[in-house]
């Protein structure tokens, strides 16, 4: 990894987090409500500044973790003057509820701006059947099955596609089957036993290598709104696995993310916005989970109210979030400690 690539992977993760609190400033600020503070990172300010005529200083922080926005009259316990007119707090519930999820809303719109760019760029990539990687302690890696190989046959059935070769594996979990592949001009029989999965599909762990090739900006436009939609669908399977115990969670932290967003940064700009674009999608469904201290904890709050026709007490609501945001920031520190431990293992 090069200066120039980390530099480049800092400014994309920032540019994802400024999105997010422009939805919260510039809906907030619609409905007339004060923003004074939009922040870039936690901590003591490393950068300043306030335009003239705003009320608002934007300003970058020590620690590049998280961001926000912070509005006149938000906190639960702040003292708001009940004739101010610029308070968060004596604003019309829709107006509450619009500037909280103006922020993810934000993000997964942005994805599929990045998403296009991504496409407009690369094109068009199709999995091809040509082995880009073998997993470690993978059954192919067991088997023999090397990166190169062309998969053509399994269990003597010529295949279509990267696709067909998928749904027969995922359909053979625990069960040996023989896969043809095309090695240096000459065919190769190789016996492997697909592991099942937490989802009881059989997996050998291969990647495909991808086949690029141009695509017009109407069905780029068209995949481009489609992609976060099906990505937020996949996200909430996932979500709902793990809370039921069928797939293992795997987290990753700022450090781990940093990482990746290096390495797609070096692989080039259409990895790069693919990658931003997951990232941007993955926090819009992230910050709406009904967790303490994020957006989805702050409309469940608003929830309560639209059901209750009353607001949920100040003191509850402000400890709430409070204990959301020490719990969260536990889990950060935890994630980023085991990120840093990859790197000695």
């Amino acid at each position: 990894m090069t200066i120039a690539t980390g530099i480049v992977a800092v400014l994309g993760i920032a540019l994802l987090m400024v999105v997010h609190e422009g939805g919260h400033h510039l809906v907030a600020r619609a409905f007339g409500m004060k923003v004074l503070k939009f922040s870039i990172g936690m901590g003591p300010p490393i950068w300043r500044h306030q335009p003239k005529d705003s009320d608002t200083v934007y300003q970058v922080a020590l620690i590049p973790f998280m961001a926000y926005v912070q509005i006149h009259g938000m906190n639960p316990l702040e003292e708001v003057d009940p004739d101010d007119k610029e308070s968060y707090a004596n604003a019309s519930l829709i107006a509450r509820i619009s500037a909280i999820f103006a922020g993810p809303l934000a993000n997964y719109l942005f994805a599929s701006v990045l998403f296009f760019g991504a496409l407009v760029i690369g094109g068009q990539q199709t999995p091809s059947l040509t082995v880009a990687e073998v997993s470690k302690e993978s059954p192919a890696l067991a088997a023999g099955i090397q990166a190169g190989d062309r998969i053509v046959r399994i269990e003597g059935a010529q295949l279509n596609g990267w696709d067909d070769l998928v749904t027969r594996v995922q359909a053979s979990p625990d069960r040996e089957i023989e896969v043809v592949v095309m090695r240096e001009g000459a065919e190769r029989s190789i016996r492997v036993t697909p592991k099942k999965n937490p989802a009881g599909k059989g997996l050998i762990g291969v990647s495909p290598t991808f086949e690029r090739s141009d695509i017009a900006l109407g069905e780029a436009t068209e995949r481009a709104l489609i992609l976060p939609a099906k990505m937020v669908v996949e996200m909430l399977k996932g979500i709902g696995r793990i809370i039921t115990g069928k797939e293992k969670a795997e987290l990753g932290g700022p450090i781990r993310i940093f990482e990746e967003s290096s390495k797609a940064a070096k692989a080039g700009a259409d990895q790069y916005l693919g990658l931003l674009g997951v990232l941007s999608t993955w926090l819009a469904v992230f910050n709406l989970l009904p967790i303490p201290a994020l957006d989805g904890g702050r409309l469940m709050f608003l929830g309560y109210e639209a059901i209750t026709r009353r607001r949920a007490n100040a003191k509850v609501e402000a400890t709430v979030h409070l204990v959301g945001f020490a719990l969260l920031f536990m889990l950060l520190l935890v994630v980023s400690v085991g990120d840093v431990g990859r790197f000695f293992d």
